[in-house]
């Protein structure tokens, strides 16, 4: 399917692996510039070579390097259409064992982190008259996740804050979506399975077998093009039937 996203520019962070490489690489197959963010020197730069793509270095904690990121990617494009925001999972906890500082932390990566480079997009998203901001997120923003208490309280933040920017700038047709990956093959879902059976999880999806990255990222490129125009302010699941919520 022609998306007609040649042309434009995103940001993609968490780029240099899992479903953030994964929606990079998408995102440059349908002709799109991007800009790839991420920690990882060594695997970014190379990913980003391979794909044409701007590697801006960095940490999404870090103001500056946000600033930076934005900067950059206008130096080398001259806009920015289309925003993933994307990044790695806090550590895995129960809610007994968290503490202050990792409450703090977590909220610092999965939601500040957000809000600051999205304020930093805006003017720009404005401008593109087709903006388009994609938060990758979790199932767990659904149905909360054993030993996943620091995501399972921080991210439902972000689903509140994305619904009411939506509403805030959806009159500058700007749209805000969030997807909720389940279980997708990455390196956190290998680590989170290196002590226990595949096998019994994926008797408990209905399509018995772990997602693919390539496929939050198709859907992720169809979020970012003109095809979902009137979608704006959701929350699309792409977990293969596992979650049992109504909403």
């Amino acid at each position: 399917m022609e998306l007609g996203l040649s042309g434009r520019t995103a940001i993609v962070c968490g780029s240099s692996a899992g479903m953030g490489l994964a929606t990079a690489e998408a995102l440059s197959a349908e002709g799109a510039n991007v800009a790839m963010f991420a920690r990882r020197r060594d695997e970014l730069g190379r990913h980003a070579e391979r794909l044409g793509a701007l590697a801006v270095r960095g940490d999404l904690t870090n103001p500056k390097d946000l600033k930076r990121l934005v900067d950059k990617t206008l130096e080398a494009f001259g806009g920015i259409d289309i925003l993933v925001n994307n990044g790695g999972g806090p550590p895995r906890t129960t809610a007994l064992e968290m503490t202050d500082d990792d409450v703090e932390a977590a909220v610092e990566l999965l939601l500040l982190s957000a809000i600051r480079l999205t304020s930093l997009c805006l003017p720009h998203l404005r401008r593109s008259g087709s903006g388009r901001i994609v938060n990758i997120e979790s199932s767990s923003v659904r149905e909360p996740l054993d030993d996943l208490a620091l995501s399972n309280s921080i991210r439902p933040g972000v689903i509140g804050w994305a619904k009411t920017l939506a509403r805030e700038v959806g009159p500058d047709g700007i749209t805000v979506n969030t997807i909720a990956p389940g279980k997708i093959e990455t390196e956190r879902l290998a680590e989170g399975f290196a002590n226990r059976s595949r096998a019994d999880a994926m008797a408990a999806i209905p399509l018995r077998r772990f997602g693919r990255p390539k496929e939050v990222a198709e859907v992720i490129c169809f979020l970012a093009s003109d095809r979902a125009s009137y979608l704006s302010g959701t929350v699309i699941p792409v977990d293969g039937g596992l979650s049992r919520s109504l909403l």
